[in-house]
């Protein structure tokens, strides 16, 4: 007897976003999928206007004006979101799925102070005694290293640094103990070492809270130190996914090893870093046709298959162990 497979945790099927522009709708997220299993930590990475916050945005329902889903599935525990109503979009948006934003200090409210701010999703979702709530909050707050909790429930936003205002802002996308939390770059305006420690918060929130983990970053060292899997985003199109492991170790796209050529490292001392020519399509110019990063790709001219890789989007080469690719030199060396 075959054992029931599991649904994922959140199913990400086929979607599509876009942006309007007076009576054209610009294509800026076409025809990805993905998944995030329970208690998985998964990173999305990719240059600034690859799409990556615009998916983040859309799985809570919380797309920009302007922006709208085109087609595709968001099922989150079992319930198909897309198709929910504001009102239960509501129910779930802050208690079960729950999103920290990359600049706390415009998230946060600076009229009102931090331990109301914190307790404020509880009691959206029927938690209405005070005094519970306010123990909560300190022992949440206390656990996520936010020293003198009780003396910080009374200020304000703008009295707090920028790292205590991230680490405010993950408290209060976790007092309702989520089975899901996105983080849109958390990390991307704090310094090196409240960036580490930023990081270890999040591991911690996955160990001890049992959180899932969507991280949106812009920068692979971040991700190869969070993740368990990584969706390398280029253009609107996931072009590899795979275990970090795997994808650091064997990059089998283009863009994926410029990615990694850009980090420094203490073996690149003294050394110029690596970088990628161009820049990525805006929307306004229109994705490339076929594979979106072929303009800038320098195999792709130097194998000649500029002509190739321009006409259609290359199909996804399995190269094993969930690591996933579309790229015609992949598929081409896969299949010899």
């Amino acid at each position: 007897m075959k054992g029931i497979s599991k649904e994922p945790l959140l199913e990400v099927k086929n979607l599509s976003l876009g942006i309007k522009k007076g009576r054209n709708i610009l294509s800026a997220v076409d025809n990805i999928s993905f998944t995030v299993e329970t208690r998985e930590i998964v990173g999305i990475v990719g240059e600034s206007g690859c799409g990556k916050s615009l998916t983040a945005l859309s799985i809570p329902m919380l797309l920009p004006q302007g922006a709208e889903r085109i087609g595709g599935s968001i099922r989150f525990n079992g319930l198909e979101l897309s198709g929910l109503s504001p009102k239960e979009i509501q129910h779930i948006r802050g208690k079960d799925l729950s999103m920290v934003f990359q600049e706390p200090q415009s998230s946060l409210n600076p009229l009102i102070k931090i331990g109301a701010q914190i307790a404020e999703p509880l009691e959206l979702h029927g938690e209405n005694d005070r005094a519970l709530n306010r123990k909560r909050v300190i022992d949440l707050m206390d656990s996520l290293g936010l020293s003198d909790p009780e003396k910080l429930l009374a200020v304000y936003p703008h009295q707090l640094s920028g790292g205590m205002c991230q680490r405010v802002m993950i408290a209060l996308a976790v007092v309702c103990k989520p089975k899901l939390l996105i983080a849109d770059e958390p990390t991307t305006a704090l310094d090196v070492t409240i960036q580490a420690q930023i990081l270890e918060l999040l591991k911690k929130i996955n160990t001890t809270l049992g959180a899932s983990i969507l991280f949106i970053s812009h920068d692979l060292s971040v991700i190869s130190r969070l993740c368990d899997r990584v969706l390398v985003m280029y253009a609107g199109k996931l072009v590899e996914t795979g275990m970090v492991k795997d994808v650091f170790t064997h990059p089998a796209h283009e863009y994926t090893r410029g990615l990694l050529g850009s980090i420094p490292g203490r073996d690149r001392k003294g050394k110029p870093l690596a970088s990628i020519p161009g820049k990525v399509p805006s929307l306004e110019e229109g994705r490339p046709a076929g594979c979106p990063f072929n303009p800038r790709c320098g195999k792709a001219q130097e194998y000649c298959l500029t002509e190739q890789c321009g006409s259609s989007f290359p199909v996804e080469t399995d190269l094993g162990g969930g690591h996933k690719v579309h790229c015609v030199l992949a598929e081409n060396s896969h299949g010899n």
